[in-house]
C-alpha cells in the first residue's frame, strides 16, 4: 500500500472514529500503523482527558449551567479538543441510540451528566452500559419510570427498552414489555434538597424496595424473581440484541442504512457485516470494545469511504478542527452548539425517543443550503490556522507544476484527501483555469495566489462530496 493510499485510509478512520484530523496528525498517525492508531483509540483512558478543572476556570458558567445552549457548548467544545476522540464519539453514537431530549427533561444538567455516563461506559459491556442508563435520572424522567411502581406499573421505560433500545421490533411480546416493566419498578429518582437559595441540585437515582414488584416474572423465555439488573443480563445475551446493536453500529460507523423504524421489515444493506460483528459481540459476551476493534479492522469498513452523510455536529466538528479556530478556550462555542440545532441536529434534545433520522434526511434542502454556507465561510478564511496550513501544503506541493489539475490535486488531497465525482472535479478545474497561474514573487502576487486557492478550498467545502465521510 502507498503512503498516499496509507494516509486515505487513515483520514477515512479518524473520520468515522472520530472528528477528522488535520493532515500533519493524519502523518503523525499512520507512521504509527493502523491497526496500532485503532488500538490507540479504543484505550481512550491512555491518553489525556479534558481538564474540567481549568475548562470551568476559562468558562465557569459551564459549570451546573441551567441554559441548554451552555450545555450544548460544553460538549462541542470536548469534541473539538479532546484527545481522546473515539470517547466523543461513542457518547455521540449513543446519545443518538439511547435518545433523551430536554423538550420534556428540562434539566439540562442532567442530560450533561447522561453523555458523561457514555463517555464513562461507552466501551465496555453493553449490559453494563444498560443497566447505567437505566439508573440515569434524566432517562427515568425521559420514559416516566418515576412513576413505575407495583400495583401502578408504567411501561414506557420497558417498552423502549425493548423496542429502540436492544431487541428491535419482532424479538419480544407484549408480556415482555410488562414483565420488563415489573421489573424496573421502585428504580426512581431520589428527592431532591429544595431548590432556593442555593440553585438547581443533581438528581440522584434511588432504588425504593417497597415500590418494588418482587412477585415471579416471566421474561424472554426466562422465569424468576427478577429485578431491572436480572432483565438487562437478559437482554445482552439475546442474540436479537447482537444484531440490533451490530446494525446501529454499522449505521454510524460504516455506511448510512434505512431508519430504524423499517428494520423488521428491511434486511440490512451488508448482511454478512452485520454477521460479522454479531459474531464479535457473542464471542466477547457484548463488549462494546471488542465489537469496535472488528468493526475498524475489517474489510467493509476500509471500503466504505464517503457512504455516510455527516451528521450535522461531525460537518460542525470536523470543519472547525480542521481550520483550527476552535482550539483552546475560545469565545464562540454558543454559536456553535446553535449552528447544531440550525442544521438539524440539537444536541441534548433529539426529536423522540426513535432519535434522529439519519443519512439523505440530513440534507434536504431545508438545511443543506446552511451546510454548505458553514463549511464554505470557515474555508474561505485565509486568517485561520488550519486554512492556511493547508494553502501552506497546496502551494508545496505544486511548486514546478501549477498547471489547473495540479492545483485542483493538491487542494482535494490537502482537504482530506477527497474524492470528488467527474462533474465536481471538471467545475474545480474550470475554476482553476480561470485564477491562472499561482504566482508569488510580488506581495499582489501573494494577496492574489492566496485568494484564489482560497477560493478552490470555499468550492470543495461547497460541493457535494464534502457533506459525506
Amino acid at each position: 500500500m502507498s503512503h498516499q493510499e496509507d494516509i486515505a485510509l487513515m483520514a477515512h478512520l479518524m473520520r468515522r472514529a472520530g472528528f477528522g484530523d488535520p493532515r500533519e496528525k493524519l502523518e503523525e498517525r499512520v507512521s504509527k500503523g493502523y491497526e496500532a492508531v485503532v488500538e490507540e483509540l479504543l484505550h481512550p483512558e491512555r491518553q489525556p482527558a479534558i481538564d474540567d478543572e481549568l475548562l470551568y476556570r476559562f468558562f465557569p458558567g459551564y459549570e451546573g449551567a441551567g441554559a441548554p445552549p451552555i450545555n450544548q457548548a460544553n460538549w462541542v467544545f470536548r469534541m473539538i479538543n479532546t484527545n481522546r476522540p473515539l470517547e466523543e464519539k461513542m457518547a455521540l453514537f449513543w446519545h443518538q441510540l439511547f435518545a433523551t431530549g430536554n423538550s420534556k427533561v428540562d434539566n439540562p444538567p442532567e442530560l450533561t451528566r447522561q453523555i458523561a455516563i457514555f463517555r464513562e461506559h461507552g466501551l465496555s459491556t453493553y449490559r453494563d452500559l444498560l443497566v447505567e442508563v437505566a439508573k440515569s435520572p434524566a432517562m427515568i424522567f425521559w420514559l416516566d419510570n418515576q412513576g413505575n411502581r407495583d400495583g401502578a406499573i408504567n411501561e414506557n421505560w420497558g417498552r423502549e427498552l425493548l423496542e429502540l433500545f436492544s431487541l428491535g421490533v419482532g424479538n419480544y411480546s407484549e408480556d415482555d414489555i410488562r414483565e420488563a416493566a415489573r421489573a424496573f419498578t421502585g428504580w426512581t429518582i431520589a428527592p431532591k434538597i429544595p431548590r432556593n437559595p442555593y440553585g438547581r441540585f443533581h438528581w440522584q437515582f434511588e432504588y425504593k424496595p417497597e415500590d418494588h414488584d418482587d412477585r415471579e416474572k416471566t421474561f424472554l423465555g426466562h422465569t424468576g424473581n427478577f429485578n431491572g439488573e436480572d432483565i438487562a443480563d437478559i437482554i445482552a445475551d439475546q442474540p436479537a440484541t447482537a444484531r440490533f446493536l451490530a446494525r446501529h453500529l454499522y449505521r454510524f460507523f460504516v455506511a448510512d442504512e434505512p431508519h430504524v423504524a423499517s428494520w423488521n421489515i428491511t434486511p440490512p444493506v451488508d448482511p454478512e457485516a452485520i454477521e460479522l460483528l454479531a459474531d464479535a459481540y457473542n464471542e466477547s459476551r457484548g463488549d462494546i470494545r471488542s465489537v469496535l476493534r472488528a468493526l475498524f479492522n475489517s474489510e467493509f469498513f476500509k471500503n466504505a469511504r464517503f457512504a455516510r452523510v455527516k451528521s450535522p455536529a461531525e460537518l460542525i466538528v470536523g470543519t472547525v478542527r480542521m481550520a483550527g479556530n476552535f482550539n483552546g478556550f475560545k469565545p464562540g462555542l454558543n454559536n456553535l452548539a446553535l449552528e447544531c440545532g440550525w442544521q438539524g441536529q440539537e444536541l441534548l434534545n433529539p426529536p423522540s425517543v426513535e432519535g434522529w433520522h439519519t443519512g439523505s434526511e440530513w440534507i434536504d434542502p431545508g438545511v443543506l443550503m446552511r451546510r454548505v454556507n458553514f463549511a464554505a465561510r470557515i474555508f474561505g478564511d485565509i486568517s485561520l490556522p488550519g486554512v492556511q496550513a493547508i494553502v501552506k501544503r497546496v502551494l508545496v506541493n505544486v511548486q514546478g507544476d501549477s498547471s489547473p489539475q495540479a492545483i485542483v490535486a493538491a487542494c482535494l488531497d490537502a482537504m482530506g484527501p477527497l474524492e470528488v465525482s467527474e462533474a465536481t472535479h471538471s467545475e474545480l478545474i474550470v475554476h482553476a483555469e480561470k485564477c491562472g497561474d499561482l504566482a508569488l514573487s510580488t506581495n499582489e502576487e501573494l494577496r492574489a495566489t492566496l485568494h484564489n486557492v482560497s477560493k478552490l478550498l470555499t468550492l470543495i467545502a461547497a460541493s457535494r462530496e464534502y457533506q459525506f465521510a
